[in-house]
């Protein structure tokens, strides 16, 4: 379990990076030690709307050395496309609305 937050959340050095919302900018940090190169990670979120925070999300797990097998979501709101912005992952989800 590798804990994504917004900046400031986490209490140990930390990896970030910044990307675009359809309303301005934000930042997330993972621990610098929570992955090595070649980590096999499944994404997990519970919400996929426009796609920005998993994409951003899958970008600093690869920065950090990890290997995205997948994503999952618990929720779709597939009127908002968000699964265009993650194109080349496999992707799961539990309901689409």
């Amino acid at each position: 379990f590798v804990p994504l937050r917004k900046k400031g959340k986490l209490p140990w050095r930390t990896e970030s990076l910044s990307y675009a919302l359809e309303y301005g900018t934000d930042t997330i940090e993972a621990h610098t030690d929570a992955l090595g190169p070649g980590r096999r990670v499944l994404m997990i979120d519970d919400l996929l709307a426009t796609g920005g925070t998993m994409a951003a999300a899958c970008r600093l797990m690869e920065k950090l050395g990890a290997d995205i097998v997948g994503l999952t979501f618990l929720i779709e709101l597939s009127e908002l496309a968000g699964r265009d912005r993650l194109e080349g992952y496999p992707l799961h989800v539990v309901i689409r609305y």
